[in-house]
């Protein structure tokens, strides 16, 4: 196993989980589109995986340009924990609630999860460093 693809394939599987649980949650909420998944199942499995892994991409930057707008709204700076480590900008526009929409719970629970995402980003970093002195 090849170190220096392991954050490249770590990042592929991460986006191929996110277009899965996609595909998953599509097909349970909406009956036209259950048949329509079910029937794509049947066909050429490496289609569905190309498929799967644009839908996961496209979910990671739509969840990092909202998280990116909560942050970037204003008041919302002097509470972000993880300042130092700045979340990667992405090319897809999404139209994020007003800040009015969005309750304290949630935003507090979405601020703990970027300082956990900033910390494992930090720790990633730093297995990477090791790896490349070895």
């Amino acid at each position: 196993m090849n170190l220096d693809n392991l954050p490249q394939m770590l990042q592929t599987g991460f986006h191929l989980t996110l277009g899965a649980t996609s595909f998953l949650i599509e097909t349970l909420q909406d009956p036209l589109k259950r048949e329509e998944n079910l029937d794509k199942l049947k066909s050429d499995f490496g289609q569905l995986a190309d498929e799967l892994l644009e839908k996961g991409e496209m979910t990671d930057r739509e969840a990092r340009n909202f998280v990116d707008t909560i942050f970037s709204q204003p008041g919302n700076r002097e509470n972000a924990d993880s300042e130092s480590v700045s979340p990667k900008q992405s090319d897809a526009a999404t139209d994020a609630p007003p800040e009015s929409v969005v309750e304290p719970d949630v935003k507090l629970e979405i601020q703990e999860l970027t300082a956990h995402m900033a910390a494992l980003r930090v720790e990633l970093e730093n297995l990477r460093a090791e790896n490349s002195q070895d």
